[in-house]
């Protein structure tokens, strides 16, 4: 019979060594991915295998222990980011199949004849909801194919489409990246995703006017400044209001919708004086047709419901009634039998079926259904549709999800994060371009927080700094490497007709990535050290302030008030004080 086993932190004696060791798998998933170009299955298999040899033979963790923990990551990716991925997707699809995206697609398009203006509504706000409709390259692949059929230069129109998808990405998918990031790290999500939402708005503001300047120089700028910032304003202030006050499965489709909306009203009254093109563009192939008030509410009714049902699910009191359907299974072989330092980790999975956000997405599905007129058989057959298309992608998520926290839960991650305490002051700075090169091997912010946010939360916490920041900058710092993820910069060539242009649309991309990577940076800096009163739990109130009061249900009420951090109140990672009580603190299953 096993016995508990005490959690390694240096475990070759020299911390450095050590490092090294823990960061092989992470290494090989970049060489996997970004050199060998491997499948993202196959390498997130190859890393998985990996990481538990390290685990076990570096780290001395008993191999049924990290087998376990491996299982519960896998598990953790499955339900409930996986079942996010498979709802949000389907619903999405379900729109395509009946023929109501074509409608959405004419909704916009028909709205302007001005490139630069149809670049904010279709490259900016159309593809940022989309991101949060469906995310997984989708919002690329779907705009640059109508910038072309608008008659946009396909070369720009991958390029513009890549940098525009950049501000949403951190909330992705139905909040899918900031859920992770609160699963792998041990926070709570809606403290991450309101400071995301005092992070990325600043970067919103700027996206529109980034994108025209590219497009038309300055001058060019100057003719559409009003339109400019009345689509990053609009955008900015909802992923502001949202990401705080109502849930991180929200800020991409609500921000997104309120820049589509105020941008056509503004259109109505203010026009620019003169309609710019491309001196070179290709003549138009997207017919664009002009469709009755009635239909255009049809075709947005799917995404209406859904915004409608995702808030009430969020609710306390629906919350709380519906989480009396979570079943709790408990890890009989690893509860109790991990010590972190000298307190056991409890290990016990929430199988919350009925409270987790992909249900809320499924029923909005089921009614979109009976307004789209969709009968069961074709419902059933988009659905299966769903399912093997993205048979690959969960396969992907359940191994990474695997993998961190096998790193988490063995002291892998923990020795990585003592290693990059080197960077004394400055690790606020670097943690943006961690949550890049990431997003950069996996082409996923999701990913990428698997990868990192633990390892950015041990680092806070040695350091003193509010692990809140690093992790939520690791999902911001993250979006700007997706328009240079070899995954995204495909889909640009490959829905454009530019294959194997893919190193030109990279070389194109690489500057505005970067600097945006250093604006997230700069902002985080700052954030640290000269406005630490702007991150959530930087005082003595709730996380979050109001907003955190009211969503802390989002997490189990084991690390409800967790306001004071181990980095600077001395009490052992993984627990919190309250009321001069030191109590074990977990999630869905453990201390991570």
């Amino acid at each position: 019979m096993l016995m508990p086993w005490t959690q390694a932190i240096n475990p070759l004696g020299n911390l450095w060594l050590s490092a090294l060791v823990a960061a092989v798998p992470v290494v090989f998933l970049f060489i996997a991915l970004a050199g060998l170009r491997m499948k993202g299955h196959i390498a997130g298999l190859l890393t998985v295998f990996l990481a538990i040899c390290v685990a076990v033979f570096a780290f001395g963790m008993p191999t049924k222990y990290a087998l376990l923990s491996t299982l519960y990551g896998a598990m953790f990716g499955l339900l409930p980011i996986g079942w996010i991925v498979i709802t949000a997707v389907f619903l999405y699809n379900m729109t395509v199949k009946t023929g109501q995206f074509e409608v959405i697609k004419d909704s916009i398009a028909a709205i302007t004849d001005d490139r630069r203006l149809q670049a904010l509504l279709i490259a900016f706000s159309f593809g940022a909801f989309i991101e949060g409709a469906a995310g997984f390259g989708t919002p690329v692949a779907i705009t640059a194919a109508m910038l072309v059929g608008l008659g946009f230069n396909p070369f720009y129109a991958a390029g513009i489409c890549l940098i525009a998808n950049t501000a949403p990405v951190a909330f992705g998918g139905i909040g899918i990246p900031i859920i992770t990031a609160g699963g792998v790290s041990g926070l709570d999500p809606m403290a991450i995703s309101q400071m995301c939402g005092r992070q990325l708005p600043l970067l919103s503001v700027f996206v529109p006017f980034w994108l025209v300047l590219i497009m038309s120089g300055w001058n060019g700028v100057k003719e559409v400044m009003p339109a400019v910032l009345v689509s990053g304003v609009s955008f900015a202030l909802v992923q502001w209001f949202s990401s705080n006050y109502l849930s991180p499965m929200l800020p991409d489709i609500l921000s997104s919708l309120a820049s589509i909306i105020c941008l056509v009203i503004f259109l109505r009254f203010w026009k620019p004086k003169e309609v710019w093109r491309f001196a070179d563009e290709p003549p138009a192939t997207l017919k664009v047709k002009h469709h009755s008030a009635g239909a255009i509410l049809k075709a947005w009714s799917p995404f209406i419901i859904l915004t409608v049902l995702i808030a009430d699910w969020g609710l306390q009191p629906v919350k709380a009634i519906l989480d009396k359907a979570t079943v709790k299974l408990v890890f009989s072989g690893l509860d109790k039998m991990i010590l972190v330092g000298d307190k056991p980790m409890s290990v016990v999975y929430n199988f919350n079926w009925l409270s987790a956000g992909g249900t809320s997405i499924l029923l909005a599905a089921i009614i979109s259904a009976f307004v789209l007129k969709v009968s069961p058989a074709r419902f059933l057959e988009i659905l299966w549709d769903t399912l093997k298309t993205l048979r690959y992608a969960l396969l992907t998520i359940a191994c990474v999800l695997g993998f961190a926290y096998v790193s988490n839960w063995s002291g892998m991650t923990t020795t990585l994060g003592k290693a990059f305490t080197i960077t004394g002051a400055a690790f606020p700075f670097l943690s943006a371009f961690l949550g890049w090169i990431g997003v950069f091997i996996t082409g996923s912010d999701t990913s990428s927080n698997a990868l990192f946010c633990s390892m950015q939360k041990v680092t806070a916490d040695s350091m003193g700094i509010n692990p809140v920041l690093t992790v939520a900058t690791n999902s911001s710092g993250g979006v700007a490497a997706k328009m240079i993820s070899p995954q995204s910069i495909v889909v640009g060539t490959s829905s454009t007709g530019l294959v194997g242009r893919e190193g030109d649309l990279f070389r194109f991309t690489l500057p505005h990535s970067l600097f945006f990577t250093v604006i997230i940076a700069l902002i985080a800096l700052a954030q640290a050290y000269l406005f630490p009163g702007i991150i959530p739990g930087s005082n003595s109130s709730s996380v979050g302030s109001i907003a955190g009061n009211r969503r802390r249900h989002d997490h189990p009420a084991d690390y409800r008030h967790f306001h004071r951090y181990p980095g600077r109140t001395g009490i052992p990672p993984g627990h919190h004080c309250r009321r001069g009580k030191t109590k074990s603190l977990k999630h869905r299953g453990g201390v991570i």
